[in-house]
């Protein structure tokens, strides 16, 4: 008898939906990355349950999520940063991250390149006050005087070298003496100049303004930041972090979940 006309084959098993074992988890962010008094949350990641010795909050640590920092600051002109965020810890169904990473999109990149300018670029490795070891990357071009007639903007050598070496010393100078939340509201602009509240100051600002001594320079920009190392979770400032705001909308230590409004069923109508 042919095997393939064999009666009593065996069917696949019942499928299961796998999202059937998962638990859906609140994702907030620091509230430095959102105006004052707005709501933390940047979504939602799904987990499987807790069985047995397997917690779904080991599931979840150490996540990275990327989110527009224009969603975050609901400010357009942010639109091309978008920043890097690293799951810590868990506390009911929230989960806390941190800054884990920054970076420029391919199309602000590309619209910066000029004909007849010089770019300048370098990266520096570094360590903030509170132990992470992040790496830098800063790019600025350069541009013509005011008073200049030759239409190119080529620097010497000696001045690219001096530029590059004044980016450097300002990126370390500054990351160095400063923790991780001054360091990043240094690279998102969130920095206030003297406690005036109306100026902002950013580190490609501090580079524009000492390296045009040297050089008329444009479009300086912290092109991208990545954490190498990070020390050891302290939940104390951890919690510091979620609660310089403030706000109670972005408290992220609420474990109650949204439940459905219970609506009545209308009576049946006899005709």
């Amino acid at each position: 008898m042919d095997k393939s006309k064999k009666k009593g084959s065996k069917k696949g098993g019942k499928k299961i939906d796998p999202f059937s074992r998962k638990e859906w988890y609140v994702v907030r962010a620091p509230p430095q990355f959102f105006p004052s008094g707005a709501n933390n949350q940047i979504g939602w990641s799904p987990v499987n349950r807790t069985q047995g010795t397997k917690l779904a909050s080991d599931g979840l640590k150490g996540r990275v999520f990327e989110v527009c920092l224009a969603d975050m600051k609901n400010q357009e002109e942010q639109v091309f940063r978008n920043i890097k965020l690293r799951a810590e810890e868990v506390e009911g169904r929230n989960v806390l991250t941190n800054f884990y990473g920054l970076s420029l999109t391919t199309d602000k990149l590309r619209s910066l390149i000029h004909k007849w300018a010089k770019l300048i670029e370098c990266f520096v490795d570094v360590k903030t006050t509170d132990g992470y070891f992040i790496r830098v990357f800063a790019i600025c071009f350069t541009k013509k005087g005011k008073q200049q007639i030759k239409k190119t903007a080529y620097a010497k050598t000696s001045r690219v070298k001096a530029i590059r070496r004044k980016m450097v010393d300002i990126i370390t100078e500054t990351v160095s003496t400063n923790d991780l939340k001054t360091v990043v509201d240094y690279f998102i602009g969130g920095h206030l100049n003297g406690g005036n509240s109306n100026t902002q100051v950013t580190l490609a600002d501090k580079i524009t303004k000492e390296g045009s001594f040297i050089f008329p320079i444009r479009d300086c920009y912290i092109r991208k930041v990545k954490v190498l190392k990070t020390p050891k979770l302290d939940a104390a400032k951890l919690a510091e972090l979620y609660q310089g705001s403030g706000s109670s909308s972005s408290a992220p230590v609420q474990t109650t979940e949204e439940v459905g409004t219970v609506v009545e069923r209308p009576e049946e109508t006899t005709a």
